[in-house]
């Protein structure tokens, strides 16, 4: 990959004044200056993730609505009906509903949409055939719903009360709910100028937050089950939605994902125990085993077909269930994962035959027998390889669902909104969106998302940016510098792990080839006064470093027979003198 070198701005001055107000090092304090923490009280709560930092539920607007709503449900004896989305965030939303309704005596029954039969989002063909079954007069749309105007009013107009429970764009005009419970929606409200930044949840940070008013209100009310329900249980779904699904891992989302994370590596759910024995997780689980290894089992059941497996999983309280769940969800996610491989190859061997680098802003390929589970999928995998928007379509019948990711800079819900009258639905967010289409329309939206994209995207943002931190000595890398960048975790989207470069260093030994096809390659770098081992995963046939060289790195904590020390994970390297920042 060709990437644009961008090494941040120096800030000795306020870092310094940092380090000092905080008791921490320079190091720690550049780092925190780069993730937008430019004073010594903005980095401290982003440095301290308590619970009690997140902002009152009722600040976000339609909430009061919302639980007003729920608890008249439950004074009159309704069901309530909980339609979810068949992805970790909407499955696990769905649980925590289900979970603080029973909690508080609230009637409820649920719905996952099948993606093939009922599409994406809150299609009025899904809920049609859901209320056919399970007749309700209070409907709660979670991870789905902001865009559904048509549907929602479908339902309103059936004597059908909506609330909306989502984080994706809204439509204009917004759908007719009783409540549309949207951080999009009243955002300023939600600002605490002695909290954290507010970053827009999940689904399932809503339903927390949903849960949280719930309760907040059942105790104002004197109910018993209110008073002794315990919040923190949920907190282990919430990490996994709020992972899984990508948010910013900055403000609340980090509170989230920080205490979520501690609930999940001490989890009781037997489904939840089951998933980690499979996924082979010994020990404390990060973000990256949530997102790479319990994830996507999470996920195959609801991209091949019907989600509730997973929610069954999760919701289940015996271990011999769940190891039968987990099996299937084990099986469908090696299914899911050869289906994958076989449409990346042949997506990006139709992108390859036709690319054109100067001209195509955007990428947009379909074909009748991709499946539609791993769309999406594919469409991450296209974009990194080609670095321009893309979607992925498949389908039957003249209709085709598709899935899309963007990249820095380029908004893909806005833009396709632009393109709303070549699509038959759309919605999603900035970074990824899901669209439906018929096939003979493809060519148009194709030139229509180019055009669009031409203008909006600068050239020079169609190459990837590396981005770091600040330029290091070797020496600086020690296992004591190592600890204390640890208050950076959870590191993930939104707040990405650190990245350093060492300019002018060399290779003390000639490089050792690793792995079963010696795809990967270890190194010993010096800088002639300190020498580290470095690991380049997946060379393939690329340059081998020669000469004086600068190398962009993340520095590991490496333990072996009981001696830590720090080896570095190679990312690229340049020639040393080639210009940064450019």
């Amino acid at each position: 990959m060709n990437y644009r070198w961008a090494l941040a701005l120096r800030e000795p001055a306020p870092t310094q004044a940092m380090a000092a107000e905080l008791g921490i090092s320079p190091l720690l304090a550049q780092c925190l200056f780069n993730r937008g923490f430019r004073d010594a009280k903005s980095a401290q709560v982003f440095l301290d993730p308590r619970l009690k930092r997140l902002s009152d539920p009722f600040l976000q607007a339609g909430m009061g609505a919302a639980a007003d709503r729920l608890y008249a449900a439950l004074s009159r004896g309704e069901r309530v009906l909980v339609f979810g989305d068949y992805d970790v965030d909407g499955v696990t939303s769905t649980v925590i509903l289900l979970e603080v309704f029973k909690a508080l005596g609230i009637q409820a029954v649920h719905y996952l949409p099948n993606r093939r039969e009922d599409g994406y989002g809150l299609s009025q063909e899904a809920v049609s055939r859901c209320l056919e079954k399970q007749p309700v007069k209070l409907l709660l749309a979670v991870d789905c719903g902001s865009t559904a105007t048509a549907t929602i009013q479908w339902l309103v107009d059936k004597g059908v009360d909506v609330i909306v429970l989502d984080h994706h764009q809204i439509s204009v005009p917004p759908p007719p709910a009783l409540a549309l419970v949207n951080p999009m929606v009243g955002r300023s409200d939600w600002e605490d100028p002695d909290g954290p930044a507010v970053e827009s949840p999940c689904s399932a940070g809503l339903a927390f937050k949903l849960a949280h008013a719930l309760m907040k209100r059942g105790r104002e009310m004197g109910l018993v089950a209110a008073q002794s329900f315990e919040l923190k249980s949920l907190l282990d779904l919430v990490a996994l939605g709020t992972i899984a699904d990508l948010v910013p891992l900055t403000g609340e989302n980090r509170i989230f994902a920080s205490a979520g994370m501690r609930c999940l590596n001490t989890t009781l759910r037997p489904g939840l125990k089951a998933l980690k024995e499979v996924a082979q997780i010994d020990g404390d689980i990060g973000v990256h085993g949530v997102g790479f290894q319990l994830a996507p089992r999470l996920n195959a059941a609801g991209r091949l077909g019907d989600a509730g497996a997973a929610l069954r999983l999760l919701m289940c309280s015996e271990a011999g269930e769940a190891s039968k769940l987990v099996a299937l969800l084990d099986s469908s996610n090696r299914e899911r994962q050869e289906i994958e491989r076989v449409i990346t190859s042949e997506a990006v061997r139709t992108v390859e035959s036709k690319f054109n680098s100067e001209t195509d802003y955007a990428i947009v390929e379909g074909h009748d027998h991709w499946h539609i589970g791993v769309v999406g999928i594919v469409a991450a995998r296209v974009m990194r390889q080609f670095y321009r928007p893309t979607i992925i379509l498949g389908g039957e019948s003249g209709e085709w669902r598709g899935s899309g990711r963007s990249i820095q800079g380029f908004d893909l819900a806005a833009a396709l909104g632009t393109c709303g009258d070549v699509l038959l639905r759309h919605g999603g967010h900035a970074m990824a969106a899901g669209l439906s289409i018929r096939s003979d329309r493809v060519d148009e939206l194709r030139a229509r998302l180019n055009a669009f994209a031409r203008k909006s995207i600068a050239p020079e943002l169609l190459r990837p940016q590396l981005e770091m931190d600040a330029e290091v000595s070797l020496a600086e890398m020690s296992v004591e510098r190592m600890e204390e960048l640890r208050a950076l975790e959870p590191v993930g989207h939104g707040n990405p792990g650190v990245r350093f470069v060492v300019r002018g260093i060399r290779c003390q030994r000639p490089p050792v080839k690793l792995g079963k096809e010696k795809q990967h390659l270890k190194l010993w770098v010096t800088d002639g006064a300190e020498t580290r081992e470095t690991l380049w995963w997946n060379v393939g046939d690329a340059r081998v470093p020669e000469g004086l060289f600068d190398l962009a790195f993340v520095p590991e904590m490496n333990e072996f027979n009981g001696r830590r020390t720090v080896n570095l994970k190679l990312l690229v390297w340049q020639p040393t003198g080639t210009a940064f920042n450019a």
